[in-house]
């Protein structure tokens, strides 16, 4: 018999205010998915229920922040320059 899957929909809150996210038990890896309905980017993963959601407030923290960055460097706001420099990966 197939184990029934339960979602948990909380309301989050982050500095720029409360955001409605889906929890979903993971079946391969355990733990929670988790999604912040209505903001594109923002999804995450915690093996517990408290991990995924302070791991849900950064992706939706950072999801807010990209826009606004993006929106600043279209707008000529500001300006990103590639990096000549390179960080080596171990």
């Amino acid at each position: 018999m197939a184990q029934k899957t339960t979602k948990k929909i909380m309301h989050i809150e982050t500095k720029y205010g409360s955001f409605r996210c889906v929890f979903e038990p993971e079946k391969d890896m355990g733990g929670y998915t988790v999604e912040a309905h209505g903001l594109p980017g923002a999804l995450s993963w915690g093996k517990t229920l408290n991990e995924a959601k302070r791991m849900i407030v950064e992706a939706i923290e950072g999801a807010i922040e990209a826009r606004i960055i993006a929106g600043a460097e279209k707008g000529g706001v500001v300006q990103i320059r590639e990096s000549k420099h390179s960080v080596p990966i171990t």
